[in-house]
């Protein structure tokens, strides 16, 4: 299952990532602010518009706004 699909407030651990899915750019970004293999991630909310973008993702203590692209690219397992 991907990012973009996890139901809010469920947990997941992030397992792979379609790095090359990504700008170079936005691929550094995502990986300073943690989204990357291994970490603990779960929705907390989606946009209301017809792309449902952004996603609210809680990684850890924070919470992180990302494009419904984004976490399409990366795949994750339920906790």
């Amino acid at each position: 299952m991907t990012l973009d699909l996890l139901p809010i407030g469920q947990g997941a651990r992030i397992v792979a990532v379609d790095w090359s899915a990504l700008v170079q750019e936005e691929a550094s970004r995502l990986r300073s602010l943690g989204l990357e293999e291994g970490a603990r991630v779960a929705v907390a909310h989606r946009g209301i518009l017809g792309s449902r973008d952004p996603i609210a993702i809680t990684v850890g203590r924070m919470t992180v706004a990302v494009r419904r692209v984004h976490a399409a690219a990366m795949e994750v397992e339920k906790l």
